[in-house]
């Protein structure tokens, strides 16, 4: 069914959200044929993770989705609503676009191409919390006639799946299966013949992608101390001062921030990915190798408990599951934290039992499990569809 549908996406966590919005449409245009339109409010962070991306264009197409920047002013004239409305996060259509919508449900004279009402979505955050399965697609009338209906995406049947496109498990397990392979990719990616020579002789590859609080430099120290050699690849940007913590044990190379299917290969090559947010702790997941979550941080250390419940799910033993624990209470507020305070206080034990075996040997086989169970219903766009199309059925 060819439908067309607005997706909204206001960027607050830097890449997250578009990083997630962006999949979503991609999927949605290419797997199901929906005609897509992505309104984005800053396209200088979308440029970052898609080339092509121009970051000063009113408008634009790119993979066959039309990209509208996402400004106070409403753009002149005002396309009409699509056939599903997806604010991504709670973000808020603008309110010139909700009158079209409520005009399009009244069926307006004034609007050639207004029709019944759009099914209006609210995508919601991830979350392995249990009260999510209650108000997975439950709806909310608003008193302007509208109806807002809550899409959760999560972890079991009784949600709406995580974003995964058709043939990724073959493409990663070809790219994982061969060493000369990963090594052709890191090299595109500017790393130099030193790091090169590591991966080929088989140092463990850990990826880290993580907010500016995370205790980094800790786990760096911990790193550099260990008897067996890491290397480490992390963004541009991305724990600044981190490369002063290099030694003989550990090195670093920084990797410049790519489009989606190369942050996935990137994944892939690493033997350990510590991940933040929602879009890179997805990507991980289908990397299926062991991965510590960074969950962004909340006030009262509510994310904390966020992490427990995925952790709760995480088939890994307790070795990893301290890991992640210790990773995210470590993280604190850069600006507020007083130099010289202590951080992360466990984070090297737990590291150093998290790799050792037996543990690090049960770890990887949880994560191919994590990874399997995980893939074996449909995906968010799925769910997403069926849900939109079961809709029009009764309108």
């Amino acid at each position: 069914m060819s439908l067309r549908a607005d997706l909204f996406c206001r960027v607050v966590d830097n890449y997250g959200d578009i990083g997630v919005c962006w999949r979503l449409a991609r999927r949605l245009a290419q797997g199901k044929g929906w005609r897509m339109r992505l309104w984005v409010d800053d396209l200088r962070a979308f440029a970052r993770i898609q080339p092509g991306i121009d970051p000063v264009a009113a408008r634009q197409r790119h993979d066959g989705i039309e990209i509208i920047h996402w400004q106070d002013a409403a753009p002149v004239p005002l396309p009409a609503p699509g056939d599903v409305v997806i604010e991504a996060f709670a973000c808020d259509p603008p309110a010139e676009f909700v009158d079209a919508m409520r005009a399009a449900t009244a069926g307006s004279p004034h609007d050639a191409d207004a029709s019944a009402s759009p099914i209006w979505i609210n995508l919601e955050y991830l979350s392995a919390e249990d009260w999510v399965e209650s108000f997975h697609t439950l709806s909310s009338q608003r008193a302007d006639g509208l109806v807002k209906y809550f899409f959760f995406p999560g972890f079991t049947p009784a949600t709406g799946g995580l974003l995964r496109e058709p043939g990724l498990a073959a493409e990663r397990d070809a790219l994982q299966a061969s060493r000369e392979s990963q090594n052709d990719f890191l090299r595109r990616l500017g790393l130099d013949e030193t790091a090169l020579a590591m991966h080929r002789q088989g140092a463990r590859v850990l990826s880290l992608f993580c907010y500016p609080g995370a205790p980094a430099d800790i786990l760096a120290q911990a790193l550099r101390r260990r008897p067996d050699p890491t290397l480490a690849l992390v963004p541009e940007g991305v724990a600044p001062g981190l490369d002063e913590q290099a030694g003989e044990a550990l090195r670093i190379a920084r990797v410049p921030f790519v489009a989606q299917p190369d942050f996935d290969r990137l994944l892939w090559c690493a033997d350990l990915n510590f991940v933040r947010g929602e879009d890179s702790f997805v990507r991980a997941t289908w990397a299926a190798r062991p991965l510590v979550w960074q969950i962004y941080p909340q006030d009262g250390n509510t994310h904390l408990e966020k992490l427990q419940a995925w952790l709760a799910r995480y088939p890994a033993p307790e070795t990893a599951r301290a890991l992640a624990r210790a990773w995210n209470k470590g993280t604190r507020d850069r600006d507020a934290a007083a130099p010289g305070l202590p951080q992360a206080p466990g984070l090297a034990d737990a590291l150093e039992a998290a790799l050792a075996e037996p543990a690090w040997g049960a770890w990887q086989a949880a994560a191919h499990a994590w990874d399997a169970e995980q893939a074996s219903g449909p995906d968010l766009a799925d769910n997403l569809a069926i849900f939109c199309a079961e809709k029009l059925k009764t309108r």
